[in-house]
């Protein structure tokens, strides 16, 4: 079924021509709805004109958030090529595997990551490749030398637009595919659990290689018509600075960043009033912290995403931020939810069990990777891997992740893939890895270590984990012991290291 309108920059550039839709904070450069819409059309001609690009062609893309990463997210609504936005923290050695997966027909990259990227081994076998920064001379040469149209492109809503590449208990990433559809459902989801419409404004400093730089507020903004203040990164200062400036009706940011501006010596004195509330996922917000934004006048509204699906799923209404402490709240409006026992029965009320998911903002698959998509369904459910209960009111609460993985500065970080580098190393027999409490990132990574014969040290460890892994990912503590400890069935017992590690033990 033909989407009844997936170029969002056309109709708002007819409704609302002169409306600022974006503006870069470190330029002060910005473009209104007609710019987006005028400068996405030259990039689109320019796709297929002069790169060759056809629906479904690859754009790998390695970048901070800038006007022209928005202007290719257009441009990709309008020809149905599909952006693959990488990961600036990975190593060169991680990266190479993504490119090797999606086998890009282009790939664009930041001059300040030239280096990074052009180590990668795949590197030398894309086809084309130029920097962001040369894009303003590649739509301004289209629109000078060419009166002609792009070739409008039929799109359906199965149709993917982004590849988002996540870690997995494989220890290898997988390339979730999100599609047209899935954009659109999660702007009307978002739309209806906030307040967005055309007159909402928000600050974005998260990342463009996670769904929630791009699918949160930016792009349910977008298609509303909406304004964003792009950052390149997160500085708690300019951030707290911004809150007030630009008068953001909306603010999205994972506790830890909510916590490091708590700390900023303007925070007691500052001015949020045009502020309804902000919105919190990632990981659960202490409430010492909510309480302390509460004081000044700010509602927290926490909730739970994930990259495959949506990302925006639940909603806890801020009135309900103390009384449910914990809870991600309720289901959004287009979104089918079931909570299965270990017996693959459904859960009684507040009994533990795994959530599945279903609806049109749930991710087709896995980029190439049919095992793992058909792991990741059953009878058409998707299966998050999170452990969840459902109280006597309706409120949903995480209770545990099945997958093992931890939350380090809103950075979701998957054990198997540490374990797998460090098991690399020529003087460890084993490892195991859990994320343990961190005053800074909320958790940080703990590695138990039985190495073979010879002097390995935990600066060793670290140091080789540092060449090979971003630096979210690298365990903070090393130990070493004699044996890993198991469970009753032989596997190693995470949870009983778990357990012993926050009591103190281990």
């Amino acid at each position: 079924m033909a989407l009844f309108q997936p170029d969002w920059a056309s109709r708002w550039a007819l409704y609302q021509p002169e409306k600022m839709a974006v503006k870069e904070h470190e330029t002060q450069r910005s473009l209104t709805y007609e710019d987006l819409n005028q400068q996405g059309n030259a990039l689109a001609f320019h796709f297929q004109h002069t790169w060759k690009l056809e629906k479904g062609s690859r754009i790998a893309v390695i970048a901070e958030f800038c006007l022209e990463y928005i202007v290719l997210f257009i441009a990709a609504q309008k020809t149905g090529v599909i952006l693959v936005p990488l990961n600036y923290r990975l190593t060169s050695q991680e990266l190479n595997y993504m490119l090797n997966d999606a086998n890009p027909a282009v790939i664009i990259f930041q001059e300040k990551f030239a280096s990074l990227i052009q180590q990668s081994q795949h590197f030398a076998q894309i086809p084309q490749n130029i920097t962001i920064e040369s894009i303003p001379d590649v739509w301004e040469e289209t629109q000078e030398n060419h009166e002609e149209l792009f070739e409008k492109v039929a799109l359906e809503e199965k149709d993917p637009i982004f590849i988002l590449y996540t870690s997995g208990t494989t220890g290898s990433p997988k390339g979730a595919l999100y599609t047209h559809g899935m954009l659109f459902w999660n702007s009307i989801n978002t739309s209806m659990s906030l307040l967005i419409n055309s007159e909402s404004r928000t600050v974005n400093c998260m990342p463009p290689f996670h769904t929630g730089g791009w699918n949160v507020l930016l792009t349910p903004l977008l298609h509303h018509g909406g304004y964003t203040c792009l950052l390149k990164k997160f500085d708690s200062e300019e951030v707290l600075e911004l809150l007030e400036a630009e008068k953001p009706t909306l603010f999205m940011g994972v506790p830890t960043m909510l916590n490091m501006i708590s700390k900023e010596p303007a925070f007691l004195h500052a001015d949020f009033s045009s502020l309804y509330y902000i919105i919190v996922g990632g990981e659960p917000m202490p409430i010492p912290l909510i309480e302390l934004w509460h004081q000044k006048g700010i509602a927290i509204r926490q909730g739970y995403g994930m990259t495959e699906v949506g990302p925006n799923l639940t909603s806890l209404h801020q009135k309900d931020a103390i009384r449910k402490k914990g809870s991600i709240g309720f289901p959004n409006f287009y979104l089918q939810t079931k909570i299965v026992n270990e017996n693959g029965k459904e859960a009684e009320t507040g009994e533990a069990g795994e959530l599945l998911l279903k609806g049109p903002m749930v991710t087709p698959g896995y980029w190439k990777n049919p095992k793992e998509t058909e792991a990741a369904f059953s009878d058409g459910w998707f299966h998050t891997g999170d452990q969840v209960r459902k109280d006597e009111e309706g409120y949903y609460y995480i209770v545990d992740r099945i997958k093992n993985m931890y939350i380090s500065g809103g950075e979701n970080v998957y054990p198997a893939e540490v374990e797998k580098v460090i098991l690399s190393h020529p003087e460890v027999r084993e490892v195991v890895v859990i994320g343990v409490p961190d005053p800074k990132w909320g958790e940080s990574g703990r590695a138990y270590i039985v190495k073979k014969e010879g002097e390995l040290n935990a600066s060793t460890v670290i140091d080789f984990c540092k060449k090979r892994l971003a630096k979210y990912k690298v365990p903070k503590e090393v130990i070493f012991i004699d044996e890993l400890p198991q469970n009753g069935t032989g596997k190693i017992d995470r949870k009983g290291l778990k357990a012993e590690a926050l009591a103190g033990e281990v």
